[in-house]
């Protein structure tokens, strides 16, 4: 294991009375293979912080990367939350929290070190912060009462909320925004309904924000885009639709499922699919960035790296680290 100054990380971070490591950034900044890195040399674990790899099948469009954690034969990186549920099944924040806790409780009770690692800026931040969820059922009356509903009107809707019901979401997401409304109705509905969510051990973390320029950053995702689809992501997506998995449920899933699905049922040409793909991973990656922006002015301190940062330089920032 690295060392600091004055021992190991685990010794190091309750010193500094931390709990946790955090590896963030927009997407094709390099997270994962800095995180392996970084916990290769400080017997870390990794808990994924990524709302598409907690699904069985979802490979290479999610970027899970799984190879990355196989250092050698020998030695292979722990990871935890992914492929943990099929992808027909809806995975909520709420159930990311509950499992958060378990694998993080866990982890330190074997002596090592949580990282948690990914770009779902909502799941870093109901950790970092946390939010108090409550286990909303689905309302199927209320979704077919706004089936008809442009997205503009739907974020309208939500924003009539009194906003201390319903966290943020990412408007651009139809399901994501139906969610919201789903958990703004409920909790205005039902004003005395204690959260479900137990009382989580404080979490004291130091957050790692990967960064780059926006040109090196856009290079980035065309490059690995173009990789993944010579690695089989078209093929990947045929097999989820051969499996059962709906059209309907890969367009929810969002980008790579979403604009290949679209290329597998006709809908648009190979082409225009690479091309709408690729502007739509950048322009997710400039929410991701709004988001972190956002998460800064709620309190939350980013110790902005380059992806090149080495873990002494990590270990060596955290020893320096003053509360």
């Amino acid at each position: 294991m690295l060392k600091s100054a004055s021992g190991n990380i685990a010794d190091l971070l309750t010193r500094k009375k931390l709990n946790l490591i955090v590896v963030a950034g927009p997407t094709a900044s390099g997270k994962t293979h800095f995180a392996v890195q970084l916990c290769d040399k400080m017997d870390g674990e990794i808990i994924s912080a990524d709302s598409r790899q907690v699904y069985i099948g979802l490979d290479i469009g999610s970027g899970k990367d799984l190879s990355e954690y196989n250092l050698s034969p020998e030695r292979q990186i722990p990871h935890h939350l992914i492929d943990i549920v099929p992808p027909t099944t809806e995975y909520s924040v709420f159930d990311f929290q509950q499992d958060f806790f378990e694998a993080f409780g866990k982890i330190r009770e074997r002596g090592n070190v949580p990282l948690l690692c990914g770009g779902t800026g909502l799941y870093i931040d109901c950790i970092l912060r946390n939010y108090k969820l409550q286990k909303v059922p689905t309302n199927m009356e209320l979704r077919q009462s706004l089936n008809g509903k442009s997205t503009e009107e739907l974020i309208q809707l939500l924003q009539s909320y009194p906003r201390a019901l319903h966290n943020s979401t990412d408007t651009t997401e139809r399901h994501r925004l139906l969610r919201a409304i789903e958990i703004a109705d409920f909790t205005l509905k039902n004003p005395h309904c204690e959260p479900d969510s137990p009382s989580y051990e404080n979490v004291a973390a130091f957050v790692f924000y990967i960064t780059a320029e926006r040109p090196v950053l856009r290079e980035k995702i065309h490059s690995r885009l173009h990789s993944r689809l010579n690695e089989g992501m078209i093929e990947e997506v045929e097999n989820l639709l051969k499996k059962g998995v709906s059209a309907a449920r890969l367009e929810q899933l969002g980008l790579e499922y979403r604009f290949v699905s679209r290329y597998l049922q006709g809908k648009i040409t190979k082409t225009a699919m690479e091309e709408e793909l690729f502007r739509a991973i950048c322009q997710f990656a400039k929410r991701q960035e709004t988001w972190f922006r956002g998460m800064e002015r709620k309190g939350v301190f980013l110790h902005r790296i380059s992806p090149e940062t080495s873990p002494e330089t990590c270990i060596k920032m955290i020893d320096e680290f003053s509360q």
